[in-house]
């Protein structure tokens, strides 16, 4: 069994962990970066578009990350109309940008252990098992949790989940080029939108429908018939290959911070409630999480990882907040989505509107 000390173990080596890791260790704290693939970014769950202005505050200046630039959203509606929203981003090759990330990281000084997996925790030391099934116990003065929608760290902190809904998406041909995203709505879609995300010459498409009673189509019976359609529409062509499907928290938890533990990305609910974007709070609140996680030990006073909390919450708090309750209203409202929908979809000026 091997031992390993550090002062900050990051499970999850994702967007969220590799930016926690980072900022960490450009603060002269020694990091571990816990990461259950042996491949990190593989396989690619995530619509893989990101708004330009993040491309901004990453930490490395290699661009081949970037698949294309994006125009701007457009909004399909149930009747057939269309919104159209000026949104200058970025399609993105995510598995890239996740490895640029761990690169920064490492590059700061930060170890990473791919292929293992968190299994339990006592006190300062968590115990992992890695590719060989072998056991490694680390002890480390602050843990972070960037380990997902389905976060371990966050039941060792004994903290509910968010509320999560599936999503499936696979790659398509494009019959021609496209400069901007594109968001459906339709009622057999509940809770959640399809979407058309271009590549080049191929796009990512997918859904999400928020599970429950008022739900009528399977995931798959809903991808099947969006396809269908994008095909009938003259939009893509070809066969779908490479379905992929996970988790899309729609709800902040109550609390990120217990004892030595905090929780960022997924793992907190940082992902936003209606839209499903979340690497730009990703990558943001990773470092809010590294740099206080970084000082508490420093100081070896572990109430500073509390500013982490009042941090992310003043810059994302009111807004993942807002959306959420812009979830239960579009939820509780399906059978009028088309009235509905201007109050809870980003792109029209009543979603923004306090009522």
């Amino acid at each position: 069994m091997r031992k390993f000390d550090c002062d900050i173990a990051v499970i999850g080596a994702g967007p969220a962990g590799s930016s926690a890791a980072l900022s960490a260790a450009r603060k002269g704290a020694r990091v571990l970066l816990v990461e259950r693939k042996k491949v990190v970014g593989v396989p690619v769950r995530c619509a893989e578009y990101i708004p330009r202005a993040l491309s901004g505050d990453l930490p490395f200046r290699d661009r081949n990350f970037i698949c294309q630039p994006i125009k701007g959203m457009m909004t399909i509606l149930p009747n057939g109309k269309t919104k159209w929203t000026g949104a200058p981003g970025l399609m993105i090759h995510r598995e890239r940008l996740d490895q640029l990330l761990l690169n920064a990281a490492l590059d700061e000084g930060a170890e990473v252990m791919l292929g293992s997996r968190a299994i339990a925790r006592e006190g300062n030391t968590i115990a992992l098992k890695n590719s060989t099934n072998s056991l490694v116990k680390v002890r480390a003065g602050v843990i972070v949790g960037a380990d997902g929608p389905h976060s371990t760290v966050r039941k060792w902190m004994g903290i509910p989940g968010p509320q999560l809904i599936p999503a499936v998406q696979v790659k398509v041909n494009l019959v021609r080029p496209m400069e901007q995203t594109e968001v459906y709505f339709h009622q057999r879609i509940y809770g959640g939108y399809a979407w058309v995300f271009p590549k080049g010459e191929e796009a990512n498409v997918g859904l999400a429908i928020a599970q429950g009673s008022r739900c009528s189509t399977s995931m798959r019976a809903g991808l099947e018939w969006f396809l269908e359609f994008l095909k009938g529409a003259g939009k893509v062509k070809g066969d779908a290959i490479g379905l992929t499907a996970g988790w899309i928290p729609v709800c902040p938890v109550k609390g990120s911070v217990k004892e030595n533990m905090v929780l960022v990305g997924d793992a907190a609910g940082h992902t936003h409630p209606i839209t499903g974007a979340g690497v730009p709070q990703a990558v943001l609140c990773g470092g809010m999480a590294g740099r206080w996680a970084a000082r508490a030990v420093v100081q070896g006073d572990l109430t500073l990882l509390k500013e982490y909390e009042t941090d992310w919450r003043e810059d994302y708090g009111d807004r993942l907040e807002w959306a959420c309750k812009r979830r239960r209203l579009l939820e509780t409202n399906w059978e009028r989505l088309e009235d509905i929908l201007p109050r809870c979809w980003v792109a029209f000026r009543e979603y923004y509107e306090k009522s």
